[in-house]
């Protein structure tokens, strides 16, 4: 399952980062975004949803959010 699938307000434990894209790839791991860290979904939004990623918040498109593996 991915970001773009889940419940609001539960956490859930990064599997994999799906992506040919290198860059895509280091952004995530600059924001704390990488296998077996906790990541929650704190509002779904039109085209995007908004995450807490250890006591960060960034919202994030929903290209991003398929991107993440849960």
């Amino acid at each position: 399952m991915n970001l773009a699938e889940v419940n609001v307000g539960e956490e859930y434990i990064v599997k994999d980062i799906i992506t040919e894209d290198e860059e895509l790839n280091a952004f995530l791991f600059s924001l704390g975004c990488y296998s077996g860290e906790p990541i929650t979904v704190i509002a779904q939004k039109n085209g995007g949803c908004v995450v807490s990623i250890k006591d960060a918040r960034y919202n994030i498109d929903n290209d991003l959010a398929k991107a993440i593996s849960v």
